[in-house]
C-alpha cells in the first residue's frame, strides 16, 4: 500500500443531535485540517510543544477550545487577563504560521429540522460534504491515488461503529464524487495528545460562530481565513466551507 503525502485531522463543534436544539449555538460544525506530512513532523509538532513549554512547563496539555474558553483544569492559569491575551495571542499565531488547508461544514440544525420532515443525521450530511470536498482537493494535488487517512476523535464505541460505517458508505460511492478507495479511517483518544486533533479542535468552533453571526468579531476566524480551500477564482463558500441547508 502506498501512502500520501497528506494526513486529514477531524473535529467537530456543537452535538449533532435534533431532539434539543441549543438556541445559543444550533449549529453543528465539521472541520477537516489538511496538513503535509513533512511539514506536520518538522514544523507544526515542534510549534505546538514549544508553546504548551512556554504556558505550563511541559507538554501534557491536551488543548480543547471549550477549556479554554471556560479557563478551567490546565487552563485554569488563563482567569489571569494577562496571561489569557498573551496565550490567544500565542495560539492565534501557532495557527497563522501553520500550514494547513480547512475543509468544513456547517449544518443549521433548526433549519435542517424545519425543512425537512424526515431530516438526516447532522453529522452524516457535513462528512458527506466534508468528504467530497477532500477528495476534490486531494485529485487537484495529484494525491487522489494513493492511501490518505483521516483521523477522528474517538467519542464511544457505539458512535465510532456509526460513523465508520457511514465513511465507508460514503467512500464507497454514496456522494456526488464517486468511489473515494484512497480514503481510509481512524480514530484516535484525544488522551493520545496528537497535535492535529488539537489543531481542529481550535478550528471547528470559531468557523460554527462565523456562520452564525458573520458580523460579529471574530479574531479566531480572521486567523483561520486563509486556510479554508478556494476555487481558482478565490471563492470559499461551496469550496472549502459549505453551510446547508
Amino acid at each position: 500500500m502506498s501512502y500520501s503525502n497528506y494526513i486529514v485531522y477531524v473535529d467537530e463543534s456543537g452535538d449533532h443531535g435534533l431532539d434539543r436544539i441549543n438556541p445559543q449555538y444550533p449549529v453543528f460544525t465539521l472541520c477537516f485540517c489538511i496538513v503535509e506530512k513533512g511539514d506536520y513532523l518538522n514544523r507544526t509538532v515542534p510549534a505546538m510543544q514549544t508553546l504548551k513549554f512556554a504556558f505550563w512547563g511541559h507538554d501534557c496539555v491536551v488543548l480543547h477550545a471549550h477549556d479554554i474558553r471556560k479557563a478551567r483544569g490546565d487552563f485554569s492559569i488563563l482567569l489571569n487577563p494577562t496571561i489569557r491575551e498573551r496565550f490567544l495571542a500565542e495560539v492565534n499565531s501557532f495557527i497563522a504560521n501553520t500550514r494547513f488547508t480547512i475543509i468544513a461544514s456547517v449544518i443549521d440544525k433548526q433549519r435542517l429540522a424545519q425543512r425537512y420532515a424526515h431530516p438526516a443525521n447532522p453529522y452524516e450530511v457535513a462528512l458527506e460534504f466534508c468528504l467530497e470536498r477532500l477528495q476534490r482537493w486531494l485529485t487537484e494535488h495529484h494525491a487522489a491515488t494513493d492511501t490518505t487517512f483521516v483521523i477522528v476523535e474517538r467519542r464511544g464505541q457505539k458512535e465510532d461503529d456509526a460513523l465508520e460505517l457511514e465513511f465507508r458508505r460514503i467512500a464507497a460511492g454514496k456522494n456526488a464524487v464517486g468511489a473515494m478507495p484512497n480514503l481510509d479511517i481512524r480514530f484516535m483518544d484525544k488522551r493520545h495528545n496528537s497535535t492535529g486533533l488539537q489543531l481542529a479542535d481550535l478550528a471547528a468552533h470559531p468557523i460554527g460562530r462565523h456562520v452564525m453571526n458573520p458580523q460579529q468579531p471574530n479574531r479566531a476566524f480572521d486567523v483561520l481565513e486563509p486556510k479554508f480551500r478556494r476555487s481558482a477564482a478565490g471563492k470559499v463558500s461551496g469550496y472549502g466551507l459549505k453551510t446547508f441547508p
